[in-house]
């Protein structure tokens, strides 16, 4: 028994002595595990709270496929030129905008700067930013993107944006910078209202706002260049045209490597020409269609069309030719343009219809085609009755006879009946290139002008109630040869009408 006693009493001595043992061991490790966590952690440190990104979870859109500019006959560079006189052809076809303004610098720590190229000439500015914030929430105006027949007897001005303060936000690069981004005095020197009773790019850059770095909160982000468009007479294709050429000029003057996305910042319904704004860039949407805040990378603030040469030129007087590219490359003239020929192949491009890079010739194999551009009843907008005004008293009676007439002559001539609002903008399109004379009264669709190819003539109809310059200065900026019947009211006579075609074709070899 005393043996056992002393066995036991040696064992229990060996654990009292082995435990101490134990612990520093189980010290040591728990140790070296805390020294390798801390030295981890800092070859990862945390994420920078100044990102919004990793402070708010905003969701990211996965990247649009972007189309590539294509590869136009009458390009020519869009580099800024201060040396280019004001009021000269150039600066008003959009490469005027040659005086830089920079509102909010960027920093040297990133965040978001911001910037505006301000044109003389046009006294527009086209103004571009980075991180820059669209709150849908403080944009007072309808959803936009209807169909017509549910929006009916909608008044315009509740398809118009309404700014609330903080309804555009800029990320500045400083710690504690907030307020309004720009100052006193800014709007009246580079975006005036240009007699524009509701200038709505005025009034969104004076809702703008300057927010530190990490309070650009947004529930998602456009990586791709966006064009923010805000359309007034969105359904004809004038005033569309212009919007489509303010547009293009933005795009071009922030050298933006591939055709952006539009965002109208506006309520309209849908209309046929919002196909065509599809065709000519990336993407198109509406404002009111994101839940939320949404973030731009990189933003583009497109002047209004009303600030665009082509409808500046019916109110202003300027010296401007149409000329080809080539002789513009081979001796530049300020008082010359190949602009809007450039303007036009975007169009007819957007639409496969150049042959690699090159517009195709007209196929005079089967004779001459004299496209007649007709005037038709179409809904126009939510206010419109269906009914268009007529320019032309006798058009019906017109068409038949110049019909009647092209088949008694000596060369073959088909007479096309230019019905464009039963035609696709491709049709119409296509049409207009392979016209050798385009004749109509006075309206909208005679706009299609700016894609003509330069062999092409015009006759327009001109109503005394509509005697308006716009389609004789588009073929004078186009370089277009140009014929006008100035009617003492609203009826054509036919042997007018014939006799001045036949002139026009003699010029043909017809």
């Amino acid at each position: 028994m005393m043996a056992g006693r002393n066995h036991h009493q040696s064992h229990g001595q060996r654990l009292r002595r082995l435990v101490p043992c134990i612990l520093v061991v189980v010290f040591a490790v728990h140790a070296v595990s805390f020294a390798l966590y801390l030295l981890l952690q800092s070859n990862h440190p945390p994420p920078n709270p100044a990102k919004p990104e990793a402070q708010t979870h905003e969701r990211v859109r996965e990247p649009s496929y972007q189309k590539p500019w294509p590869r136009l006959p009458s390009f020519l560079p869009w580099t800024a030129d201060p040396s280019l006189p004001p009021r000269s052809c150039e600066a008003y076809f959009g490469n005027g905008f040659s005086h830089l303004v920079e509102v909010l610098p960027e920093g040297r720590g990133g965040g978001g700067w911001f910037r505006c190229h301000h044109s003389e000439t046009l006294g527009s500015s086209i103004c571009e930013g980075a991180r820059v914030r669209l709150d849908p929430a403080l944009i007072a105006m309808s959803r936009g993107g209807e169909p017509i027949d549910q929006v009916m007897g909608r008044k315009e001005e509740e398809e118009l944006p309404r700014y609330e303060s903080g309804a555009l936000v800029v990320e500045g690069a400083a710690a504690g910078r907030r307020g309004p981004l720009v100052e006193p005095g800014f709007l009246d020197a580079h975006v005036p209202t240009n007699g524009i009773g509701t200038h709505t790019m005025r009034a969104l850059l004076d809702s703008a706002r300057v927010v530190p770095p990490g309070e650009l909160h947004c529930s998602q982000w456009i990586e791709e260049p966006t064009l923010l468009v805000t359309r007034f007479e969105y359904a004809n294709l004038f005033h569309t045209i212009t919007d489509w050429y303010s547009a293009y000029v933005s795009s071009r003057v922030t050298n933006l490597p591939d055709r952006p996305n539009v965002v109208f910042v506006d309520g309209h319904c849908k209309a046929p020409l919002e196909q065509t704004w599809e065709s000519l860039f990336s993407n198109v949407t509406y404002a009111k269609s994101f839940s939320g805040p949404v973030c731009f990378r990189h933003a583009v603030l497109s002047p209004l069309g009303y600030e665009t040469a082509l409808f500046k030129g019916l109110s202003e007087s300027f010296s401007c030719e149409g000329a080809s590219a080539q002789s513009l490359r081979n001796k530049p003239d300020h008082q010359k343009t190949a602009r809007l020929s450039e303007f036009g192949e975007m169009i007819i491009a957007s639409f496969d219809l150049l042959e690699d890079g090159i517009v195709p010739p007209k196929k005079t194999s089967n004779g001459l085609k004299i496209l007649f551009v007709r005037r038709e009843d179409y809904l126009a907008h939510p206010r419109h009755s269906g009914k268009v005004e007529s320019r032309l008293s006798n058009e019906q009676e017109a068409f038949d006879a110049v019909e009647k007439w092209a088949k008694g002559q000596k060369c073959k001539i088909t007479v096309v009946n230019g019905l464009f609002a039963h035609m696709s903008m491709k049709e119409q399109l296509q049409a207009i290139l392979e016209a050798s004379v385009i004749i109509g009264a006075h309206g909208a669709g005679l706009t299609h002008l700016v894609s003509a190819t330069p062999d092409t003539k015009v006759l327009e109809i001109i109503s005394s109630f509509y005697r308006r310059p716009h389609f004789g200065l588009i073929s004078r900026w186009k370089s277009l040869e140009y014929h006008a019947i100035n009617l003492p009211g609203s009826y054509a006579s036919i042997p007018d009408v014939t006799s001045e075609l036949g002139n026009i074709l003699k010029g043909l070899g017809c």
